[in-house]
């Protein structure tokens, strides 16, 4: 999955207007402008089209995790300059608070059956000998997971 479409998907399952989209990067101490958020959230045939790097959406879903959370006293965490699926899972749990049997819940929306011990193998850290990659279907079903349990009204 491309980082524009991690940005549309959880856009769209938290139903985020551009106000609230920069208001996500300004809690990570990052300003955006309007038309960067725009240009990141077109399609990808579109000319005005912009890349999203790994820092810029690391910085996101930092700004996710302050406005869900609450942000920590003193300065921000750097943002990773690679993100991995597995990171992003990890911060979207994070940012949501999610138990174990609250992601196999929401995987489970999309008809996705996991184990909790295959779960917990995408949270560990890469030199584990149990860890395993969070390959983009799996990513791709939480995502819609999310859309369906905190957009219900929209299928």
């Amino acid at each position: 999955m491309t980082n524009n479409d991690v940005l549309r998907r959880i856009r769209y399952a938290f139903d985020f207007n551009d106000s609230k989209m920069i208001a996500l990067f300004g809690l990570a101490d990052h300003p955006v402008t309007r038309a960067q958020i725009s240009d990141w959230l077109k399609k990808d045939d579109d000319p005005a089209f912009q890349e999203c790097s790994d820092t810029q959406l690391a910085i996101f879903l930092n700004g996710l995790i302050n406005d869900k959370r609450g942000k920590k006293e003193g300065p921000q965490p750097d943002p990773e300059q690679r993100l991995t699926n597995n990171i992003i899972f990890k911060k979207l749990r994070i940012a949501l608070d999610l138990k174990a049997v609250d992601i196999l819940e929401i995987l489970g929306l999309t008809g996705v059956r996991i184990s909790e011990h295959e779960l917990s193998a995408f949270f560990r850290r890469p030199d584990h000998k149990h860890y395993r990659e969070c390959k983009d279907q799996i990513l791709r079903n939480f995502l819609k997971g999310m859309q369906l349990k905190y957009r219900p009204d929209i299928q």
